[in-house]
């Protein structure tokens, strides 16, 4: 009996140290995420993507929620042609992994493209990219006065950057 409350008392403390590391977790996990706060929201407004020698403008929104009390964003946005017709649709995650103590951004295409990227806080705004097979794409975005300004950029060096992206989207809500 005495060896059955011990090996109790030992659980016992066991599962109150793994509660508190977690609820530690979760807190710098929310507090971290407060750092994207400036994305939440109802986003509307236009741009222009450039792939090889066509040029195509879209209007679109993005809405920008905060989930699972504050431990991530969910991010959706939809974008149409002059026509209607759906050029992009995307679902993405942003969350901060504690282990690696970074932001990490999950992103999910209506094309069946996904992935997983770093999404840094810089200056004024965020960036995040990826490798393709022809060299390096990264966006930058940028949220100040109620304005959403995002521009995507491709280097086959590293060096010398082309933007093929460009959007401009106002707060409605």
């Amino acid at each position: 009996m005495k060896r059955f409350l011990m090996i109790s008392f030992f659980v016992f403390l066991s599962v109150l140290a793994v509660s508190a590391q977690m609820e530690n977790t979760a807190e710098l996990q929310r507090t971290e995420v407060k750092k994207l706060e400036s994305m939440v929201g109802q986003w509307k407004g236009s741009g222009w993507i450039q792939q090889g020698a066509k040029r195509e403008t879209f209007t679109g929104t993005e809405n920008v929620q905060r989930k699972l009390d504050g431990l991530a964003l969910l991010v959706e946005g939809k974008f149409t042609n002059p026509e209607g017709k759906i050029i992009h649709e995307t679902l993405a995650v942003l969350s901060f992994d504690a282990k690696v103590k970074n932001f990490r951004f999950r992103t999910y295409l209506a094309s069946g493209m996904s992935g997983e990227h770093d999404l840094k806080v810089v200056a004024d705004g965020y960036e995040w990219g990826f490798q393709s097979p022809m060299g390096t794409i990264r966006y930058t975005i940028k949220t100040a006065n109620d304005v959403w300004f995002e521009i995507g950029e491709f280097s086959k060096d590293g060096k010398t950057w082309v933007k093929f992206f460009e959007m401009k989207l106002d707060r409605i809500k």
